[in-house]
């Protein structure tokens, strides 16, 4: 039987094409909301209109509005990904990506849906690690989305919540959960299972799959959840995490003033400007355009929602790459790092400083000894509150530490695990070598079955088990670590960040 090439969907009919495997459809650009423009800028997803005959979903679409890269040899991320300076952006953006392996609509296959990373700032559906195919391959409906982004997705203005004030912010979130319920609702013309979904994300895509679970209004719209390096908590004073940083009426106080710059006196005005002028005003302004808590979607940080168990109950699969986010105390001197430990630590302050080695004198060495992965401390937090709350599903934890090839000897730096959960290393221009390929081989297997039931375990493309990945609890919080091969570690997590994980829930 040949492959499902044609779909029905709720708006119409959409045709796919072969991809570089022709047992894999992929279909592009396929609309799911009505473009955010006019009267639609900085309002919740509204629903896509129908449209005659056949769309040909053969492209990508343009990606979300947001700054223009420009590369930069020295920039990692241009490097390795933003790599076309002039690839196609508009403010109309509001299509995802399917590819399928099905033959028929009725096969009833696990589904994975992905929201990409860029800080909520940048970042697209079409990046080229994303490619769907090889999670395809392996029996997976794959739907990477894109969503609004920065001023576009998260501007938040008193006349926007008086007008709407059941969906006054967050529209980049909104946009994630209207994709993810048009998934629901239309997968199964891809040969997918509405009732096997798995949301997944990394970096921003991650914290956003917190966003997700931690939202009161997703009741059954997923089934589990990969958060790759997207759970963070600040380890010492002066840090803050990304995620949730301001309330409703504080972000509209901001709204009101980037009214102000751009030179307008209403969110009508605001509505007929053109989208790059608010664009390039909005790089101008020089702002952090994130989530905030609306009491609708969010209704509360999702971090610590989720350590008091108020989340669907999903299993999980997490992890983090070993160099990303390290977090050390920011203090010039021995003496200021001890009066920093009395402040924060109090009666445990000593322990903490003989941690560190501090009575030596070398503050450098005494603030290496201090530094902890900021995502591997959120996730263990996090994990041991699971744990006290009796949540009862699952908790998978990973650490990526490969040896990553190329001449800027970069580490594991933050998100290049994504070239090996997408099994997607031929698109990258280091020269990886087998090891690397057998690798991501299993940690794609890995991905499949956990999308698959939820557990990651499993067979090898090779026919024998994948080494076996128990869950995270408190008496074994031992981790998958992805080196030169796939190893499950039964070790305890370093003093130092057992020392910070209790002085967490010491000092709540």
């Amino acid at each position: 039987m040949v492959s499902l090439r044609i779909a029905k969907t709720e708006n119409g009919y959409v045709q796919g094409l072969p991809a570089a495997d022709p047992r894999i459809t992929s279909f592009k650009g396929i609309p799911f909301a009505a473009p955010p423009v006019g009267e639609n800028r900085w309002r919740a997803p509204q629903p896509a209109k129908n449209w005659d005959g056949v769309l040909k979903a053969y492209e990508f679409s343009p990606i979300p509005l947001q700054v223009r890269q420009e590369i930069d040899v020295n920039n990692i991320y241009t490097r390795e990904w933003a790599v076309d300076p002039d690839i196609a952006m508009s403010e109309d953006c509001l299509y995802l990506n399917i590819w399928t392996p099905a033959k028929s609509p009725d096969e009833k296959l696990p589904v994975f849906v992905w929201y990409f990373g860029g800080g909520l700032q940048v970042g697209h559906a079409s990046e080229m690690e994303f490619d769907g195919e090889r999670i395809a391959r392996r029996g997976i409906v794959v739907v990477t989305i894109n969503y609004r982004l920065n001023v576009f997705g998260f501007l938040c203005h008193p006349e926007i919540t008086a007008e709407s004030p059941d969906a006054p912010a967050n529209f980049g979130h909104l946009d994630q959960q209207f994709a993810t319920q048009w998934v629901k609702r239309n997968i199964a013309a891809f040969g997918g299972d509405p009732d096997n979904i798995t949301i997944g994300g990394q970096s921003a895509g991650g914290g956003s799959v917190l966003a997700q679970l931690t939202s009161p209004q997703n009741e059954g719209l997923f089934n589990k959840a990969i958060i790759m390096s997207g759970i963070f908590s600040p380890v010492y004073p002066g840090q803050r995490g990304p995620g949730v940083r301001e309330t409703l009426a504080e972000a509209e106080q901001e709204g009101i003033k980037f009214f102000e710059y751009l030179g307008v006196s209403s969110l009508a005005e605001a509505r007929k400007l053109d989208a790059v002028y608010i664009r390039d005003k909005m790089v101008e302004y020089k702002r952090f355009w994130g989530a905030v808590v609306d009491n609708k979607f969010c209704v509360g940080h999702p971090f610590e929602r989720f350590l008091r168990n108020e989340r669907w109950n999903v299993p999980i699969l997490w992890g983090n790459t070993t160099d990303e986010f390290i977090s050390r105390p920011q203090v010039g001197s021995i003496e200021e790092l001890r009066q920093m430990a009395e402040g924060v630590f109090g009666e445990d302050a000593d322990r903490f400083l003989a941690l560190c080695g501090a009575d030596s004198g070398d503050l450098e060495q005494a603030l290496k000894a201090a530094s902890v992965n900021t995502i591997e401390y959120a996730i263990r937090v996090a994990s041991r509150a699971n744990a006290a709350a009796g949540a009862g599903t699952p908790l998978y934890y990973y650490k990526f530490d490969a040896e990553i090839p190329g001449w800027d000897n970069p580490g594991t730096f933050h998100s290049v695990d994504l070239w090996f959960f997408f099994e997607t290393l031929a698109k990258c221009w280091r020269p990886f070598v087998g090891k690397h390929y057998d690798l991501a081989r299993q940690m794609c297997n890995y991905w499949a079955h956990f999308i698959r039931s939820g557990d990651p375990n499993g067979p090898d493309s090779t026919g024998e088990d994948l080494p076996r990945w128990e869950p995270y609890t408190e008496e074994a919080p031992y981790a998958m670590v992805f080196g030169d091969k796939s190893e499950f570690v039964r070790e305890q997590p370093g003093e130092m960040i057992r020392f910070l994980v209790e002085q967490y829930f010491k000092r709540k």
